[in-house]
């Protein structure tokens, strides 16, 4: 590392974890980051790592929500050393919906069997 990219001594760092999931593939990115970043940080650190990445150009950066360890947060919120920074793609379908479906699908079926 060159003198000037050094950091100081006293300068506290916390290194995160970003990820991101398609059906196909989980990408990850470890970003070492001061110790006062905030998830947006985080994931404009990923973003940089990401660029030499085939398929990652489709990841959502700026609108996909996000969340620390499956729960939801900010981008202004703060992370902390060892967190987790997931992003999340949009469901297809709502869980309850598809599950309404299935079960109506499952009754005509008993119905048809009678």
């Amino acid at each position: 590392m060159s003198p000037e990219r050094e950091p100081s001594a006293g300068a506290a760092r916390k290194c995160c974890t970003v990820a991101f999931a398609t059906p196909g593939r989980q990408y990850l990115w470890s970003v070492e980051l001061p110790a006062s970043a905030r998830i947006a940080e985080a994931l404009a650190a990923a973003r940089e790592l990401a660029v030499a990445e085939p398929g990652a150009v489709a990841i959502p950066w700026d609108c996909a929500p996000v969340g620390i360890f499956g729960e939801p947060r900010t981008r202004s919120d703060r992370c902390a050393d060892g967190d987790r920074i997931e992003l999340y793609r949009p469901l297809e379908k709502d869980p309850r919906e598809r599950r309404r479906e299935r079960v109506q699908r499952e009754r005509r079926a008993a119905r048809q069997r009678r």
